[in-house]
């Protein structure tokens, strides 16, 4: 793309705010926060393009009620819908969040006919498929920010029981985004020595388990609402693989068509994010394990996309 990136973020809440919060800190592009709230996107846009002067960072940020000004869109990101609450599955948004999904990406397809959708409303695979279904754009112009966010929490529990720095995992999670995503113990090495070396099956089969259970637990201890910050820094990471053409190997939701043996549905799978948006979905060996467990959670993406409004 030439020229500075426009970015739009759909949804002037925590999470929109704080993915605004992490393009703007990395100067990904101008920003447009949009929200049905009057004032909202507004006040929270001014207070952070207020903050570019002490951080250092130039772009210009906006907030508005008004889907015109975002037009033109290189990417824009959704992260409308309501957030879950204590005893609730991301399933339980299903309905409603489809409904505010799919008007938000009406107006988007009608402003920024060529833009990049990145989906962050749960639940998560199901929304990509109202998206992509709305807005017929081409499968690599829509995708869902979930792998990123799952494998980030899995280091992160994983660097703190080795005790280790965060920075030496690598991992990969891949399926939906719920309680049945899929950990690949078989991808998962400390600076490329395996982590079955490093900690006991058992210890790891604990964190594979906290791993799924990320997202509750957060909403169990906040009470009112949902993450935040690291689903806002999931989805900088793939806006600032895109808009910088940087072809990182991520794991996002993506429209699968006959990979994995799977067709038709998105899923979580290990993708080459650049410029023109998914440019490739990477195929990994697993064990028969493995295979079954992301059988399984592709299986609950499909019956929840079965529920969807035709």
């Amino acid at each position: 793309m030439l020229g500075r990136a426009k970015i739009t973020i759909v949804g002037a809440g925590n999470v929109g705010a704080t993915t605004a919060h992490w393009c703007a800190s990395k100067e990904l592009g101008d920003i447009v926060l949009v929200d049905i709230i009057e004032g909202v996107p507004q006040g929270k846009g001014l207070d952070l393009y207020e903050a570019s002067p002490v951080e250092g960072f130039d772009c210009k940020i906006v907030g508005s009620n008004d889907y015109a000004a975002t037009a033109n869109s290189d990417v824009v990101v959704i992260t409308a819908g309501l957030p879950r609450k204590p005893g609730m599955s991301r399933d339980d948004l299903l309905f409603k969040n489809a409904e505010i999904v799919g008007g938000v990406t009406r107006e988007i397809a009608k402003h920024s006919p060529s833009a990049i959708l990145l989906i962050v409303s749960n639940p998560l695979d199901a929304m990509v498929q109202v998206a992509y279904n709305v807005s017929r754009f081409p499968k690599n112009r829509v995708m869902g920010m979930a792998g990123i966010l799952d494998t980030a929490r899995y280091r992160a529990f994983l660097a703190e029981a080795i005790g280790v720095s965060v920075e030496d995992i690598q991992a990969l999670v891949l399926g939906g985004h719920g309680d049945d995503m899929v950990p690949l113990p078989s991808y998962t090495t400390v600076s490329g020595i395996p982590v079955t070396q490093l900690i006991d099956k058992k210890r790891l089969d604990e964190i594979i388990a906290r791993t799924r259970g990320g997202g509750s637990e957060i909403v169990n201890l906040l009470k009112t609402g949902s993450a935040f910050y690291a689903p806002g820094a999931a989805a900088c990471q793939m806006v600032e693989a895109i808009v910088r053409d940087k072809k990182r190997v991520l794991p996002c939701a993506a429209y699968l068509d006959g990979e994995y043996g799977e067709r038709g549905v998105f899923v979580g799978v290990p993708c080459v994010l650049g410029a023109k948006g998914v440019e490739r979905i990477i195929e990994v060996h697993m064990t028969l394990e493995e295979k079954e467990m992301l059988r399984v959670s592709v299986q609950h993406v499909r019956e929840n996309c079965a529920k969807l409004p035709k």
